[in-house]
């Protein structure tokens, strides 16, 4: 005999939420516990131990509380860990540059927490129905950030730089000489406003993307694979953006659909 009550939980919309906050979790499972559709799953404090419950299930909803420790990189991860799970970023505050990163990684929505709970659950909502969820104020801040577009060749040489490769191994990727690859760094270094190719490595770790996300709008920089040998797969880099300040959001909140 099939039980009722789980074909219920099954059609329920499943959020998870990632915080080391205890209180936070009991104030989410509070306002869900009044939402017809919604249910959290859990609520988990480790990187390691969310990566399990990922590959146990996924999640319709990752809420994540974005903590210091939560990285590009760890979002990244975490990104490739739940392929289908709607990501949403849940903030104080974030930095233009990282919001930036993060729609490039497909995250779905950052949700300021000073806003009324009756606005956390029409983003999760709207979220969960295919959209998006940033604030005015953030998609904003896009239109101001210092932007450094890069020619093709330039993508592909920072691309190669932030792996790690040294002048040699670029310019045997590249076909070029190391010449080049020294005349190109010089450009760079002034065009980025970097002083060594350390910084520059940084910057293009900060920037590297593995996906076209929802930046549509980013001038194209993709490498150009067809002169490229198959043994190293090159990462886009659209852009540098370089403005670097914190983002505290006031206007109120703005949809996007999703065009997909």
């Amino acid at each position: 005999m099939v039980n009722t009550g789980d074909i219920l939980m099954c059609e329920m919309t499943r959020t998870l939420l990632f915080s080391d906050e205890p209180i936070l979790a009991k104030g989410l499972e509070s306002v869900l516990a009044g939402v017809e559709g919604f249910h959290l799953a859990g609520v988990c404090s480790g990187t390691t131990k969310l990566k399990e419950i990922l590959d146990a299930g996924e999640p319709d909803i990752l809420l994540i509380d974005l903590t210091s420790d939560v990285t590009f990189s760890i979002l990244s991860e975490l990104k490739k860990a739940s392929v289908n799970a709607k990501i949403v970023l849940w903030v104080h505050s974030i930095s233009t540059e990282l919001a930036l990163q993060a729609m490039a990684l497909g995250v779905r929505g950052i949700l300021r927490k000073t806003l009324p709970s009756d606005l956390l659950i029409k983003c999760l909502q709207r979220v969960n129905e295919g959209e998006f969820w940033f604030e005015k104020a953030l998609t904003d801040s896009f239109l101001s950030a210092k932007r450094i577009a890069l020619t093709k060749r330039e993508g592909q040489l920072v691309s190669l730089l932030s792996q790690g490769l040294k002048n040699k191994e670029i310019a045997s990727m590249l076909l070029i000489s190391e010449g080049t690859v020294k005349v190109y760094l010089s450009r760079l270094f002034q065009k980025v406003g970097v002083k060594d190719r350390f910084e520059l490595a940084l910057y293009g770790l900060k920037n590297l993307t593995t996906g076209h996300g929802t930046l549509e709008k980013a001038p194209a920089v993709a490498s150009d694979r067809s002169s490229m040998p198959e043994t190293l797969p090159m990462q886009d880099l659209r852009a540098l953006f370089l403005e670097k300040s914190s983002l505290r959001m006031s206007a109120p909140p703005t949809r996007l659909r999703n065009a997909s």
